[in-house]
């Protein structure tokens, strides 16, 4: 009986759990999202890394965001085809290039400029992250770490240059093959670097608006995240930033989508309530 209870208690408090967890479908283009909780972080190089590039990445500022949701993995070359063939966008890269590097539906999209990135997020109702909601959500809670793990990363934790551990992949892996973070999101370092919303400016950090901040109002090339399967490990740190010009098409870049903040979706709640009453069903059965 006192089983019993408990379940029954698991059942009625498990809306509450769902809503904690606020991860959502996303009707358009069938990608989970995770909620990003509103707060604030320390944004940049807090370890003083030593290699010049990583200079830009300073100075430490405080950084605050309101919530917002993020796809839980990175767009995939089959959700990307489902977009141009839904859309007709006139893609201009190569398929048969991109198999080489990501050969299957379920691998990251690459070969994608930052307005490709763009068109996708457009179509899907949704926008590309800005550079600091993007670090924001690769610490996953975190605070002052190197990776998104932690101080130390291995190839059981991401894939990048080399193989090893758990990356038996050369090339791209297929999303979402490694551990999640903090916030459920999978690939935030490595993989592929990830374009962001966000003109690139090497000394913004200095004059970065403490909240929400949007970038530079103009450049010439958009910032890019998270290191890719050729890098070394130093390259996968969250402060790193790169860049490119948002007409290059790269075989290393793919991207994430997010949308601001909006109510958790019922639906998903109440079927995943239904599942559970109807184990809770079955295990009293069997029981008689």
């Amino acid at each position: 009986m006192k089983v019993l209870s408990r379940l029954l208690c698991l059942v009625l408090c498990l809306p509450l759990l769902v809503i904690g967890q606020q991860k959502i479908t996303w009707q358009k283009d069938g990608k989970e999202m995770a909620l990003i909780p509103s707060g604030s972080f320390e944004m940049g190089d807090s370890k003083n890394e030593p290699e010049n590039w990583m200079k830009r990445s300073r100075p430490v500022h405080r950084v605050e965001l309101d919530a917002f949701y993020m796809d839980v993995r990175e767009v995939t070359v089959g959700q990307f085809r489902e977009f141009v063939n839904q859309s007709g966008y006139k893609y201009g890269g190569n398929w048969d290039s991109i198999a080489k590097f990501s050969p299957g539906d379920e691998y990251p999209m690459v070969y994608v400029t930052w307005d490709d990135a763009a068109a996708y997020a457009k179509w899907a109702g949704k926008r590309l992250p800005t550079e600091a909601e993007w670090e924001y959500a690769a610490r996953g809670g975190l605070v002052g770490k190197r990776y998104p793990g932690g101080d130390e990363i291995t190839h059981d934790d991401a894939n990048y240059k080399g193989t090893g551990g758990k990356d038996k992949w050369g090339y791209c892996a297929p999303v979402g093959s490694f551990a999640a973070n903090g916030y459920g999101l999978y690939d935030m370092a490595g993989n592929v670097r990830e374009w962001c919303q966000d003109w690139y400016g090497e000394n913004y950090y200095s004059s970065s608006p403490a909240k929400n901040p949007p970038g530079p109002g103009s450049g010439s090339s958009r910032v890019l995240r998270g290191g890719r399967w050729s890098s070394n490990a130093y390259y996968l740190r969250v402060a790193s930033r790169d860049y490119n010009s948002p007409n290059v098409r790269p075989s290393t870049s793919g991207f994430d989508v997010c949308q601001d903040r909006i109510l958790p979706l019922a639906p998903p709640q109440e079927a995943t309530l239904q599942a559970t009453k109807e184990r809770l069903y079955h295990w009293q059965a069997t029981r008689g």
